[in-house]
């Protein structure tokens, strides 16, 4: 019979499957469609319908859950050991903190449609949800990448690469207890990655290869052992670069 960590690490690891090929399936229709049968949003945002910001917003949140979820499994399968440890029947605590830390990247992924609904507006971004504006793109790499160097990033990142060392200051009895520790990792993850997850608008958002290499980014940062600050620096550097070539390379 399998233990609970190893039950959350199939479910879990099943769930980012499913958003992967998820997303790999609406990149196939973007890129195969004929233009006439395509969906597309369009740039007069007051002519948005509550279907569009309910499209984009589950784009964004099978988005978070695909990015997000392999960086956050080891700090779950601590929380599923500690579990086991201190209750006999663990399975609703485990879902009730996992659950918790998709409902704070859920508001995030609400805030993130929001934002993409303004750049539509102000045509940083075309029907087909490419970046169509160069000192934007440039704008976010740079900002993403000093993120990368400062003090906030390290704080976050150190609590994200620490489940046991976490969960053990931060630790609540009890379901809601279990559930408030869960929005507080989520709210820590999200302080670590937003600046990751804005570069997004600057390579397309539904481009495939950007969401690959961020989320091998946010994943090398949280579970290399020993390098996490070398490899936050390493990125925060090439991302300043990227967006400084950027600048440069404008007539």
């Amino acid at each position: 019979m399998l233990n609970t960590p190893s039950v959350i690490l199939l479910c879990l690891s099943a769930v980012v499957i499913v958003a992967w090929a998820h997303l790999f399936h609406q990149h196939w229709q973007m890129a195969s469609l004929p233009m006439s049968d395509m969906w597309m949003l369009s740039a007069d945002i007051s002519s948005w319908q509550l279907i569009d910001f309910g499209w984009v917003y589950s784009m964004w949140a099978v988005m978070m859950a695909a990015m997000m979820l392999p960086s956050a499994i080891p700090m779950f399968l601590v929380f599923s050991r500690i579990c086991k440890q201190r209750y006999q029947t663990s399975y609703h605590l485990n879902l009730l903190f996992i659950l918790a830390y998709l409902v704070v990247w859920s508001v995030f992924s609400m805030v993130m449609t929001g934002l993409q609904w303004q750049m539509h507006g102000l045509h940083f971004l075309s029907p087909m949800m490419d970046n169509q504006n160069e000192r934007l793109a440039a704008a976010i790499f740079i900002g993403a990448g000093i993120y990368q160097l400062t003090s906030w990033k390290s704080g976050f990142l150190q609590s994200c690469r620490s489940p046991m060392g976490f969960l053990l200051t931060e630790w609540r009895e009890g379901a809601l207890g279990v559930f408030y520790v869960g929005l507080k990792h989520g709210s820590v993850c999200v302080g670590c990655c937003w600046a990751q997850m804005l570069i997004m608008f600057a390579v397309g958002v539904m481009n495939l290869p950007g969401m690959a290499l961020i989320t091998l980014l946010v994943t090398a940062e949280k579970i290399v052992p020993g390098k996490s600050q070398l490899i936050c620096r390493i990125g925060g550097v090439l991302l300043i670069a990227w967006g400084s070539w950027l600048v440069g390379a404008q007539p």
